[in-house]
């Protein structure tokens, strides 16, 4: 690492009155190694693209993302295809790529770290879908795509509690829907080796991680950033005590089998909307991000990101 460039969002996530400093102490941690550092505001939502852009046509060799899943999201966007690579310095609320990657939470901790991470080549995800005026979209995700309940979680989760409760928000969020949320089936359509298969389910994962974090963890087993493929996890039941069961699954790293919910590999899967389903949208979500609805498509891009790896990373 010669020449990086820290991006972060001022408004996203907890301690927003911290942010400038939190960025500024991983910043000196650079500066001493004698890196040619710089950090910068994210200009708005979804502009990051074009800021990273820049950064790479000054010769940056290196973009931080200074922040959650949302900003390594966003910045993501414009690394993807270069040989520039992402540097993550976890300031999120979930930071679930960053507990996939062992980062410690403090800045400058996580500065020290990248400092003899190995870079390394690794494939991501991709979708396409649409967004919520029917016009196609198409974005990369490095952890996760959720589309059906987890989705909608985003769509209904209130900003102001998620930068008052943090964590807990997401949890009472889900559990309020676990309750109340009246699952919709839609279409899956994927290959298991050469054999085309399809499902009927209430919820999809795309998960390309191995440990989400949080009471979660191990939420989609045999995932990993090391494979050049997608870990879906197939929800073929509505029933809360499976979806239940299944979480609490995760939160304890179990081995057991859940009746309807089921674990594949795949490279690709389309998603869509039944003929004569019921009516209401089918949110789509990637990295928390959300997308907007069905109908939509998921791949994987092979050697598409150079990626900073801690040496203590665990990933599988």
């Amino acid at each position: 690492m010669r020449k990086a460039l820290l991006l972060y969002n001022p408004l996203s996530g907890r301690r927003c009155d911290r942010r400038v400093a939190d960025v500024q102490s991983a910043l000196g941690v650079l500066h001493d190694a004698g890196i040619d550092t710089t950090a910068a505001a994210i200009a708005a939502a979804g502009k990051a693209i074009g800021q990273v852009a820049e950064a790479i046509s000054m010769g940056c060799d290196t973009v931080f993302a200074c922040g959650g899943d949302g900003t390594i999201h966003d910045v993501l966007q414009g690394l993807v295809g270069t040989s520039t690579a992402l540097g993550i310095i976890p300031l999120g609320t979930a930071n679930v790529l960053a507990h996939d990657l062992s980062l410690p939470v403090s800045p400058a901790a996580a500065a020290r770290a990248a400092l003899t991470a190995k870079p390394r080549r690794i494939a991501v995800g991709r979708i396409d879908s649409q967004n919520f005026d029917g016009r196609p979209v198409s974005r990369y995700f490095a952890a996760t795509v959720g589309i059906g309940a987890d989705a909608y979680l985003f769509y209904k989760l209130n900003a102001n509690s998620k930068k008052m409760l943090g964590l807990a928000a997401y949890y009472i969020k889900a559990a309020e829907l676990w309750l109340s949320h009246n699952m919709k089936p839609f279409a899956v359509e994927y290959a298991d080796g050469d054999q085309p298969l399809r499902a009927e389910v209430s919820q999809l994962l795309a998960v390309r991680i191995a440990n989400f974090g949080g009471l979660l963890r191990k939420l989609a087993p045999g995932a990993s950033l090391l494979r050049e493929d997608l870990r879906l996890v197939l929800f073929r039941t509505g029933s809360r005590s499976a979806y239940l069961r299944y979480m609490v699954r995760g939160m304890v790293g179990g081995r057991w089998n859940v009746p309807g919910i089921d674990l594949a590999y795949c490279h690709e899967a389309s998603c869509s909307v039944l003929p004569n389903s019921p009516a209401g949208r089918i949110f789509v979500e990637a990295d928390g991000e959300l997308l907007g609805t069905l109908p939509a498509k998921i791949g994987i891009l092979s050697n598409a990101l150079t990626l900073l790896m801690p040496e203590h990373a665990c990933l599988s």
